[in-house]
């Protein structure tokens, strides 16, 4: 098994970090490189000619690597609310049909279809919390249902507030039986889950650093199909286009879109700081192995469930949940001042939607689990 890589990591050993699902530590090395980013924009005469073609081709690689994509179709952009934004302007969707959402899921993958569908004339379907927390089924019951027919569902893989984990290859067989789209924000799955979008075919798939892939915030990369791919992008940019190069005798020598996903890169894309923080997080990942990340994070989530199981409070089944985040439901309501008495012991870990949330990652170990067991049993007998 993985174990730990704290190491790699500047966390003090007094300190229970359980919370990737919100902000990913940043390992040392990525530490280093944005010390020597910021210096090298102190001095731009000194980057190489190629530097910037280097970079981009570097992260728009690492970010492929962890999905299974071709790295010509993978577009570099700024989050996935502008992922969900670029996908909405591709897509054509016909009136009356439905777009599937999930209750309760984050504004990512949904506020952008909530504005659009009075006007669009569409339906939206918000597919409600199962009660035995297994949202994969409730989907497939929601694309089956009859009436008018699905167009799109725009989820995420793992639900954020509750750690429930969808089977993608199920979700979307039954979305191309009936020719709807797919797009997954896989914010909460990229890297540490496997993920093949070659096998799984999404319409759409977006995901950020700055979570379980340990990077940056405002760097994250698009997965664009080939059938989408000849839309317009959500930004016009020089790059975007064939031939429109400062360098050259006329400017605007061809403005046809570039092949690929590339024309769907963001507006001044050369973060050179932040991009190559990004690309050393997900190489990191990459090297580990999704399938090592999750049985790690597994063995670390299930020893927390088996520490606090008779403590009152309501864990998901196993087989429902992601393996690296374990939500916690309280029958009468979280506990008042238990997050911020948790944190005053050094244990961090997030409220959501009246759960608490635990998500480990790679650089927590059994020693972590332990402490936040004894913690936690002890604060819920106060």
């Amino acid at each position: 098994m993985l174990p730990s890589q704290r190491a790699l990591f500047a966390i003090p050993r007094e300190v229970c970090y359980l919370n990737a699902a919100a902000w990913g530590p940043l390992p040392l090395r990525s530490q280093d490189a944005g010390r020597v980013g910021v210096a090298r924009k102190g001095q731009p005469w000194t980057l190489e000619p190629d530097f910037a073609a280097r970079q981009f081709a570097r992260a728009r690689s690492a970010a492929a690597r962890l999905i299974g994509a071709d790295p010509d179709d993978v577009a570099l952009i700024s989050s996935v609310s502008y992922g969900v934004a670029t996908a909405a302007k591709l897509l054509r969707l016909p009136a009356g049909s439905r777009i599937l959402l999930l209750e309760d899921d984050h504004s990512s993958p949904v506020l952008e279809w909530l504005t659009r569908a009075e006007e669009a004339g569409l339906a939206i379907e918000i597919v409600p919390r199962p009660a035995d927390g297994d949202w994969t089924a409730a989907l497939l019951e929601a694309i089956a249902r009859p009436g008018a027919p699905p167009a799109l569902a725009s989820i995420s893989s793992v639900h954020w507030s509750d750690g429930g984990a969808i089977d993608l290859a199920d979700v979307s067989a039954a979305l191309h039986a009936c020719g709807a789209a797919l797009l997954v924000d896989a914010t909460h799955g990229a890297g540490v889950m496997p993920l093949d979008v070659g096998a799984l075919d999404p319409d759409f798939l977006v995901f950020p650093t700055y979570k379980w892939v340990l990077g940056p915030y405002g760097r994250a990369f698009l997965y664009v199909a080939r059938r989408r791919q000849e839309g317009v992008p959500l930004e016009q940019t020089a790059y975007g286009r064939r031939g429109v190069d400062a360098a050259q005798t006329k400017y605007l020598a061809d403005i046809g879109f570039v092949a690929g996903a590339r024309r769907f890169d963001m507006g001044e894309r050369d973060h050179f700081i932040s991009l190559e923080m990004a690309s050393i997080g997900m190489e990191m990942v990459a090297e580990w192995g999704a399938a090592a990340i999750s049985e790690r994070l597994a063995a670390l989530t299930g020893r927390l469930a088996d520490g606090i199981r008779d403590t009152g409070v309501a864990l998901p089944d196993v087989r429902v949940r992601a393996p690296h985040i374990l939500s916690l439901a309280f029958p009468h309501g979280l506990p008042v001042d238990l997050m911020e008495r948790l944190a005053a012991g050094n244990a961090h870990v997030a409220a959501r939607l009246g759960r608490m949330r635990i998500s480990p990652h790679v650089y927590n170990d059994e020693e972590d689990i332990d402490r936040f067991v004894t913690m936690f049993r002890a604060l819920m007998r106060t």
